[in-house]
This record gives structure tokens, sequence and C-alpha cells, in this order.
């Protein structure tokens, strides 16, 4: 059974997800008396396995789907999500406003929290690989889920530590530095990693090949030297496995119960009760948008979608539908949900209408504003935690690493490998081909990807990859800083690391 909600009123389909906000509003409603407490999870959970791994693994679950960490730095940076300030709420000191123009400092929180988080899962891996006694597999699967977080640090701070071993400290390494250590632990953790496809929430050498194929795509950002051959060499190992495939049905490869989905290669395997961290119901929703699906908790308002890239998609894009909530909202028995405290200049009034324009990031954006996220789709009675599995990894992502890195390598975005493997993408979209009449260029292979790949923590690499970092977007002038490639090093961890560490270029 699909726990997907979708609900039908005045012809309009409704579509959300979760948000962050200070404020709370008392939402007149009985439905709680009869909340269940005990509402199950419908996905499988990674955290009670026994094979030893869990520590490292689940670590990749901190910040990945959350507010204030990885996944808001990779997307409030970009032109798919915004957080507006709306009156005294989400203003929080200017963080999301400075981080959506581009004028971020080393002091950002989110900045802290997500080093942390991932220096946390290194201290893991490498905590467990000190200790011995695991199998060459495992010790292979800990070397890829190190190197991922290093990816992760050198994508965004370029310059840091390779730690090894467990409390011991290194030198500050160069972003080359760690692109080649990252690479020599893939290549090296290959041959010892179970093979064919992976065990739930694991890695096999499918998800290494995966991961190479995205690091050689964006190997010229991180060493100035190209590598496309090898980006298509890694992925045609995944995708001549015949493990994966296109999911016929996009919207199920991000529902609840997502679990082993066909298209997956490496999950997070969220859970309401037992791998929580998976907040974007609460990130994206209005307040009495918990009327709508019966939340457990009220939502926070804050994160929703920039309107140049929500009218992107075609009409007739089904991932516009899945991807977005829009319109009238109304509660389970079919009656508008109100805003208590609306702006009197609103002209929808007291009902909420999530309109994809927004009026203004500061300091009055409209509280209804924005189409909200919703391509990881809620169920009914759910609570903050989210129960569907987040991908790192999956076999669209790797088609399109193919189709680039063969459209860069030939110099032709139209050839037929890349039109043949997009064009996959397209059908399952329900959308046109392109062919001799709907040609691709790099801004619309650019804006393909991001319709594909929107809420997966790609924007931000893909932006850069493709040179449209310093566009100007709404609210966001046009700058040529490339320093700003790299966000600046938390300033709290220069301090703490007494002179071993040094700020990128550009910032104080």
């Amino acid at each position: 059974m699909k726990y997907t909600i979708r609900i039908l009123a005045l012809a309009l389909t409704l579509f959300t997800v979760g948000s962050c906000t200070d404020l709370e509003e008392e939402i007149k409603d009985g439905f709680t008396e009869d909340f269940d407490p005990n509402n199950p999870g419908v996905g499988q959970s990674g955290s009670g396995s026994s094979d030893g791994l869990n520590a490292a693994f689940s670590r990749l679950l901190n910040g990945s789907a959350a507010h204030n960490s990885y996944f808001s730095i990779q997307e409030v940076s970009t032109d798919e999500a915004v957080i507006t300030q709306k009156g005294g709420d989400w203003f929080d000191g200017g963080i999301w406003l400075n981080m959506h123009r581009h004028e971020w400092g080393s002091t950002h929180p989110a900045l802290n929290n997500f080093w942390n988080d991932a220096y946390g899962g290194i201290n893991e891996c490498n905590r467990l690989l000190d200790a011995g006694g695991l199998s060459n597999d495992k010790i292979a699967q800990l070397r890829v889920v190190r190197a991922y977080f290093y990816w992760r640090l050198m994508d965004s701070f370029g310059r840091v530590k390779i730690v090894t071993q467990p409390g011991q400290d290194a030198p500050q390494s160069s972003r080359i530095e760690v692109f080649n250590f990252i690479e020599s632990e893939l290549l090296a953790a290959i041959p010892d990693l179970p093979t064919g496809k992976q065990a739930y929430a694991r890695i096999s050498n499918l998800g290494a090949h995966a991961f190479l194929s995205r690091l050689y795509l964006n190997s010229e950002v991180y060493t100035g030297i190209p590598r496309y051959a090898e980006a298509i060499a890694s992925a045609d190992v995944v995708i001549n496995s015949g493990i994966y495939s296109l999911t016929d049905n996009y919207a199920d490869v991000f529902s609840p119960d997502n679990e082993d989905d066909p298209e997956h290669i490496w999950i997070l395997p969220f859970d309401e009760v037992t791998a929580g961290g998976m907040n974007f119901a609460q990130m994206t929703l209005h307040y009495p948008s918990q009327l709508t699906y019966r939340l457990a908790e009220q939502p926070w308002n804050g994160y929703s979608t920039l309107e140049e890239f929500y009218n992107s998609y075609d009409n007739a894009d089904e991932r516009k539908a899945n991807n977005f909530v829009v319109g009238p909202q109304f509660d389970v028995n079919g009656q508008p949900i109100l805003d208590l405290a609306f702006d009197p200049a609103d002209q929808d009034g007291a009902p909420v209408n999530y309109t994809p324009e927004i009026n203004q990031l500061a300091p009055s954006g409209s509280r209804q504003a924005g189409a909200r996220m919703s391509k990881f789709s809620f169920k009914q009675k759910q609570r903050s935690n989210m129960d569907n599995d987040y991908i790192l990894f999956r076999y669209g992502e790797v088609l399109m690493n193919k189709a680039e890195a063969t459209a860069r390598l030939t110099g032709n975005w139209n050839n037929p490998t890349t039109l043949l493997l997009m064009n996959q993408i397209r059908e399952r979209a329900g959308v046109a081909p392109y062919d001799g009449t709907n040609m691709l260029d790099d801004s619309e292979f650019l804006a393909e990807r991001g319709r594909e790949m929107f809420q997966e923590s790609l924007r931000r690499v893909d932006l850069i990859r493709f040179d449209r970092w310093g566009d100007a977007w709404w609210e966001k002038s046009q700058h040529n800083d490339d320093y700003r490639k790299l966000f600046p090093i938390p300033n709290t961890q220069i301090l703490s690391a007494e002179g071993t560490l040094t700020q990128n270029p550009g910032y104080n």
C-alpha cells in the first residue's frame, strides 16, 4: 500500500512537505484525540542491524534530511530552496537570508553543525576500523562511508584534515589531496565490497562505482583536470550490471514505503521510531497543514521553492505534481485550513493558499507564499520524523552522470548516447523527448537535472560545475566571487584547532 497522500479539492491537486519555525499557533481541531501514538513506521530500519557497522552508517542520518546542517547549506544557498523572513519568524539573526544571498560568514551555525556531523561519522569509521575483527567486506564498506564523509567535506570546504586513526590529528590537506584520498579509498575498497545489489542501507561494489561516477564528473571543479572518460566508465559498471532500473512511477522512489526500490543504490534508512532525523514535513509546511495530514506535531513553515525553479517544470511533468504542494489547502474533511495570524495585506486572507510567487525575501515574506517541498511525500498521522528512505545515490543520477560526461567529452549535448539516456528520464516524467526540435544545450541539461534531482542535495554541486553559481536569481544578485564556491571553514573549528587549520581564501 502506498501512503502518499493526494487530496483533491476544487480540482486542485495538493502536495506537501515539512518546515521549521519559531512561532506556534493553536490549531483548533479534534483530531489529536484519535491520533495513534503507536503509529507504526512503514519502512525497514537499519538501526537494529547486527553487522557491527551501524555506528558508522547511522552517522550519515545526521543533518542529511533535517534543518541547520548539511541539507540546509546545500539547498538554501541555491536557486531551488529558500527560507524567507516572515515578520519575526525565521529571521534567526539573518543567517538564512545571508545564505540565500551568498553573504554567509564563518560563524554560520549550520556550517559548524555539518563539520561536526561529518567528522563525527569519520571518527566512528576510524574507531571501528581500529578495533579490528572485521571481515574484508566490512572494512571495505567502512572505507567507502568514510570516503563519502570526506567527499562532503572536500566538496563544501575544500581544504580539510584527513584523519584515519582515532584520537589522532593530521595536517590540513589541499583539496586535490583530499580528492586523491577519496579516489584511492574507493578503488582500494571495490575488490572487497559485496557484489551485486546492496544489503538494505549498506553498500555494494556498485555503490562505490556510482560514487566514482559523481566524483569524476566533478573532477575539473575539484582538481582542475577533467576526467569524463572515467565518469562514463564508472557509470557503465552500474548500468551494465542490470541490477538497477528506473522505477516506473517517479513518486514511488521517494514515498514513505520506498524501501528496496529498484532505483536505490545507497540510501539512508530513516524511520519515525528507530532512526529519526528526516523532518521535511516540519521544515516546509505551514502550521495549519497539520490538519491536512493529521500530523502528530505542528509544522514550522520555513522552507519553500523559488517561483522560477517551480515554473521550470512543464505542467504535464509528473515530477512537478510530486515534488511540490501548491494551491488552496484543505483538512482531511475537505474544509479550508486557516492561517489564524494571517497578514491583512494577504489577498488570500485566512484560508491557506500556497502560491508559487513569493512576495519578498525579507522582512515581511508572506506566511503562505512559495510552493512547498513534497518530493519525499507524507503519510497520514506521521510524526515529526518521517519514514521515507533518503537517497544518496540512485540509478537516475547515474544515467545523467553518463549523459553529461558523454556530452562534455564529445562537445555535443545532442549526441545519441546523451539523448538516449536523458530521454529515459523524460519518458518517465511524461514529457516530450529531446529530439531535432526539442534540443539540448548546457542550460537545458542543467535545468533538466534540477527537475529530476530536486531536494537531493546536489543543486549546489551542479550549479558550480555548470558555472552558474554566481548567476543572479530571485532576491540574489549576480557575483563573480569564485571563493564562494567553497564555504568558509567554521570559525569555531579554526579556534579549537590552535593554528592547525587556516581559513579558505576570501573569508575573514
